[in-house]
């Protein structure tokens, strides 16, 4: 009975194995049959019907995490634009030179140029952020892979490319750095001027292919006192130097390439006799310095005429026929505007209006393409009493204090006309706006009026380099800040060249002041125009 009892569960466990082999002949049967096969439904109609999957096969969960992360690397980029124009903005209020609302030379900022500042700030930190948003989307879809913090160097004296610029840019921009053909040496700032370049930090090198132009040419349009070349000078190695940006390289600069880039335009220079020096430097280089019969004088056009008992016009204007090019200067070494308080008297006060741009920039800002703004060197009490000019605020007589001094007077009118210049930009969208900072004077051993003198002729007898990031003139620094007017800075490369001044050479050779103010022709001008069209 015990025998049976194992034989029955023997024989049962049997007959279900071999049950369960059939059964499994038959589903691998049924699966490698063609024509079962076509009674089960096709993967993409499964696919669909799993609400987890997508038609392409990716899991969902996974999808949505990549594109969160998307999603976040996009906030991330916009948050960190927001913290840099947020950084900005503090530092109007807290900075250095803006500190209580008080500029660096202790005048205050009236709260109506503050506030402006400041809104040019927001809406500056708004664009930016526009601006920077499609391009930070488009690296993230890039197929080239880089790590932001690395910098390639490369074989031009350890000059770094922009950690953006990688592949067959990065292989460009070695090639063209070892050469020295200029159009290869385009190819390298055509590459840098999509990352943006701090002109103003670099070096001076020697340059054998310079000057730009003949110092004993360009009689058309430079002015004999400031000519070099036709003085008892005898050195002139000043004029072979070249300034090198320390991370890129500026655009070789030719007349044609400049009257190209500004064909239909028009570029207006309005300031003191610096800006009247950066005038004609660029008029010798867009012509080399050769006679031009048939480049125009429209002078009238902007009332740039001679008037009657003057030694000279307001300013000059010349257009280039084959481009429609324009190039202007007026005189405004304030950049106030000035009104006689009697017109009829010859020897009339002048109301200084501090808070008011010059008439003839208020008239003709819709005709500039390019505008260049500076002042500095007018102000001092003498050059205000013998000018007679009374400063005006608000329409009155100046009573605020703050502003009373030269300093307080100069930083208000600084902050007001690059206000002004700003909030009149959104009305002309292709208008560029500088404000060239301050052009450094060098007399040693006393002023202009006391002896002070600039003998030397040795060129960079006090450095080569500038390695700070920040500028020089803090007051045209703090003027721009925040507004889409830009600084054209080149105080601390021209504080180098002590050597370019005129001194004490003239036409006559006769024995006098020194002018260590103003620059010999061909000379430093000739670097701030190169700066400017590497801008524009």
């Amino acid at each position: 009975m015990k025998g049976a009892f194992y034989g029955l569960k023997v024989t049962q466990v049997s007959l279900i194995l071999i049950s369960f082999v059939c059964a499994t002949v038959v589903i691998l049967a049924w699966t490698k049959t063609t024509f079962l096969a076509s009674f089960i439904p096709s993967q993409s109609r499964i696919v669909q019907l799993n609400p987890e999957i997508l038609p392409d096969g990716t899991d969902r969960a996974s999808s949505e995490k990549v594109l969160e992360g998307k999603n976040s690397s996009k906030e991330a980029e916009r948050n960190k634009l927001a913290r840099v124009g947020s950084s900005s903005t503090e530092y109007t209020i807290k900075g250095e030179h803006s500190k209580d609302l008080v500029t660096g030379d202790g005048a205050e900022i009236p709260p109506d140029v503050t506030n402006a500042v400041l809104e040019g700030k927001r809406s500056s930190k708004e664009s930016e952020r526009d601006k920077e948003a499609p391009a930070s989307l488009s690296s993230t879809e890039s197929t080239i892979k880089e790590e932001p913090s690395k910098n390639l160097a490369t074989a031009d004296k350890k000059q770094e490319i922009p950690p953006s610029i990688t592949g067959s840019e990065s292989n460009k921009l070695s090639e063209a750095k070892n050469s020295s053909k200029p159009a290869e040496r385009d190819v390298v700032a055509t590459i840098s001027s999509k990352q943006g370049c701090n002109y103003n930090k670099g070096k001076w090198v020697i340059d054998d292919s310079r000057p730009l132009y003949s110092g004993f040419g360009c009689k058309q349009w430079l002015s004999s006192m400031w000519a070099c070349r036709l003085t008892q000078r005898t050195d002139f190695e000043y004029e072979k130097l070249r300034w090198q940006p320390k991370d890129c390289r500026m655009e070789e600069f030719t007349g044609s390439k400049f009257l190209k880039r500004m064909q239909d335009k028009t570029l207006a220079f309005i300031g003191d006799s610096l800006g009247r020096q950066q005038f004609q430097s660029l008029m010798c280089m867009v012509t080399g310095g050769e006679e031009r019969s048939d480049v125009l004088d429209v002078g009238k056009e902007y009332g740039l005429v001679k008037a009657r008992g003057s030694v000279r016009p307001d300013g000059w204007a010349y257009r280039f026929p084959s481009t429609n090019t324009t190039i202007l200067y007026y005189w405004s070494a304030s950049l106030c505007d000035l009104e006689p308080l009697n017109p009829s008297n010859p020897a009339t006060d002048y109301a200084m209006h501090l808070d008011r741009p010059p008439a003839f920039l208020n008239r003709f800002l819709h005709k500039f393409d390019v505008l260049v703004l500076n002042t500095g060197h007018h102000w001092n009490r003498g050059k205000l009493n013998t000018n007679r000019w009374i400063m005006y605020v608000g329409g009155l007589p100046n009573s605020n204090r703050k502003i009373a001094d030269i300093a307080g007077a100069k930083n208000f009118t600084a902050y007001s006309i690059v206000r002004w210049v700003n909030s009149q930009l959104p009305k002309y969208p292709g208008l560029k706006a500088f404000f060239r900072s301050i052009s450094p004077r060098h007399f040693f051993h006393g002023d202009w009026n006391t002896g002070g003198t600039c003998d030397n002729t040795t060129p960079l007898s006090g450095g080569k380099e500038v390695l700070q990031d920040e500028s020089s003139d803090h007051l045209a620094a703090g003027a721009v800040n925040g507004t889409t007017v830009k600084l054209l800075d080149i105080t601390a490369l021209s504080e180098l060249r002590d050597e370019g001044h005129i001194s004490r050479y003239s036409i006559k050779a006769t024995p006098g002041v020194q002018d260590c103010l103003h620059w010999c022709l061909p000379g430093l001008p000739d670097t701030w125009n190169e700066i400017l069209f590497a801008q524009i």
